[in-house]
């Protein structure tokens, strides 16, 4: 994990976000509002949507900044 990598828990999925590379496309806020808003702190709320759904709107991230890792079943980080 870089110094600035952030990361946000729920009991099936772990979100990294590198704000260091983030490009700031919006896809994220676009595709979920309710779990990534950048009004709220943390701007990170996976409590908000399914795992499937969050997994779903950060595989859309163009520079790789928004990445996941399932608990106990494997990675997309």
């Amino acid at each position: 994990m870089s110094s600035n990598e952030k990361s946000y828990e729920s009991d099936s999925l772990k979100v990294y976000w590198k704000p260091e590379i983030c490009e700031h496309a919006g896809k994220c806020v676009k595709g979920l509002p309710n779990v990534f808003n950048v009004n709220h702190k943390p701007w990170i709320s996976i409590e908000n949507a399914e795992t499937k759904e969050i997994m779903r709107v950060i595989d859309t991230c163009p520079s790789k900044a928004l990445t996941y890792e399932l608990k106990n079943k494997g990675s997309n980080q």
